[in-house]
């Protein structure tokens, strides 16, 4: 890298959405920090980026990655929350341990990772751009922990970016996706498996296994649409707030606008639809 090389520091690079968005940084001339949990990155990855274990689940850990990236990098201009997973069931047969764990990695993550780089940003500039979802303003049956825990991210988002309105160069940005072809559906499916079932819900477990619930079967877009739009959010002259990923995410977000008694039956509508769809077209 050269002095004048920006720097990003990305979460959950291992696979899906972020390595797209560790091969697109590096496509435009970025140095890239690509962190995972797991240490099992993609050979290309790792030739092009500078890879590292992180859990932003541990203190210690976050403060030590931020620190070795400015001693070695002098600079830190973009943090990418990405990592991620989700936690699928009714919310009645979900564990609280369960959704404790997921809060941690979806709001507590990009919560300690904001407060360890803003001294430097506050200093130089740069952009915090966190990979939301619809889902965090439009709940959906079967994915309730996983909605809380992204309109929970959301609001922290939100505030940080009116708190630090007015510091030079310093923006805060979501990146708000529908689905994406990923790994997310099955190891969110893998969530289920041990799970005691209340039968009251056996359509939203119908929904999840077999509909496009977590899938979004052809409505999903490409982890390579949403990096791009990460990079765009890192590179905007002047960044939005919010950047939703294609038309059908936009659509899904407004849909909150809607009145209850008219979102409701939406979303039970679309489960339903969508696991008859997907047994018949097996």
């Amino acid at each position: 890298m050269t002095e004048d090389d920006s720097v990003v520091l990305l979460t959950g690079a291992a696979s899906g959405i972020g390595a797209a968005t560790a091969r697109a940084f590096a496509d435009d001339g970025w140095t890239v920090y690509a962190t995972d949990v797991r240490t099992a990155f993609p050979e290309d990855i790792r030739e092009r980026c500078r890879c590292l274990e992180l859990d932003v689940t541990d203190d210690t850990q976050v403060e030590a990655v931020v620190d070795r990236i400015l001693e070695e990098a002098g600079r830190l201009d973009c943090l990418v929350n990405n990592a991620g997973y989700g936690v699928a069931g009714p919310v009645e047969d979900i564990a609280s341990d369960d959704v404790r764990e997921q809060f941690d990695v979806l709001v507590h993550g990009p919560h300690r990772l904001a407060q360890a780089v803003l001294p430097e940003m506050r200093e130089r500039g740069g952009r915090i751009i966190t990979v939301s979802s619809v889902l965090g303003h439009t709940a959906s049956p079967g994915l309730g922990a996983y909605s809380a825990g992204k309109a929970a991210v959301e609001s922290l988002t939100d505030a940080l970016r009116i708190e630090v309105a007015g510091a030079s160069d310093l923006h805060v940005s979501l990146v708000e996706p529908a689905w994406v072809e990923t790994g997310f559906a099955d190891s969110a499916l893998g969530s289920l498996h041990d799970r005691d079932r209340t039968p009251t819900y056996d359509r939203t477990y119908d929904a999840l296994e077999d509909g496009w619930i977590l899938t979004g079967g052809p409505l999903a877009t490409t982890p390579e649409t949403v990096a791009a739009t990460v990079l765009a959010a890192a590179t905007d002259a002047t960044p939005k707030a919010r950047y939703p990923v294609g038309a059908f995410a936009t659509f899904v977000r407004w849909t909150h606008w809607l009145p209850a008694r008219l979102q409701d039956p939406i979303h039970r509508g679309f489960g339903r639809l969508s696991a008859f769809l997907g047994r018949w077209l097996r």
